[in-house]
């Protein structure tokens, strides 16, 4: 499926729950409730495991990470040419457990842009989310990291934070998609996420740690047509 809004990005993050086949089974129901309500479900496995989701599913697959390396010397770094050999059609940037310097972020985002990655930038407030529309992301993802992995959604506890940096955004690039994440587990945070102005979600253990995932995918899904 290709990467159309309003979307709902979920990373697998390094949960047991989300890694090897089970990021392929995850990727499997994704593919369902995409195909099923027409809403575009992406995924950002770890990079162990992008090759196999992305080969094993039609969904836009993103990476946790790339830097800003250029092919040749930098072991142990994650080369953007590489992301796409695995396939991968973008890649997540400066999310709160991997955060970025300005100008390393900066470095990182030109090198995705240079081989036709998509990009994610994370941010955690309007502020930082104003730094990164200037480098013109395809989204920025604002995220309060008090709220992540706790159940309690942005879009309902801190609805202001989102219309404050969706108004940022679209000031300083409106070509930037905003999207908003922390806390979202539901159908329901998801439909207050669009009505606030964003054009999708990104979320990780409400949908990688759920009973049933596909249920959960489903009455988001359903939510944001």
């Amino acid at each position: 499926m290709k990467l159309t809004t309003p979307v709902i990005i979920v990373n697998l993050k390094t949960y047991k729950e989300s890694m090897g086949d089970k990021a392929v089974k995850l990727a499997a129901m994704a593919d369902e409730v995409s195909n099923e309500t027409g809403v575009c479900i992406a995924l950002a496995p770890q990079f162990t495991d992008l090759h196999r989701v992305a080969t094993s599913s039609e969904v836009p697959v993103f990476a946790q990470h790339i830097d800003s390396v250029t092919p040749g010397r930098g072991t142990g770094s994650i080369l953007a040419e590489a992301a796409i050999e695995a396939g991968a059609i973008g890649t997540l940037l400066n999310h709160s457990e991997y955060q970025l310097k300005l100008a390393d972020l900066e470095a990182s985002l030109v090198r995705a842009k240079e081989v036709g990655l998509k990009v994610c930038v994370c941010s955690n407030n309007q502020a930082v989310s104003g730094a990164a529309a200037a480098l013109g992301p395809t989204f920025i993802a604002v995220e309060p990291p008090e709220l992540i992995g706790t159940g309690i959604p942005v879009s309902k506890t801190q609805p202001e934070v989102v219309t404050a940096t969706v108004e940022t955004i679209q000031r300083i690039n409106p070509n930037v998609i905003p999207i908003c994440g922390a806390g979202i587990s539901t159908g329901e945070d998801v439909a207050a996420a669009l009505q606030l102005g964003t054009q999708g979600v990104l979320l990780a253990s409400g949908v990688t740690k759920a009973k049933d995932p596909k249920k959960v995918l489903l009455d988001m899904a359903t939510h944001a047509k």
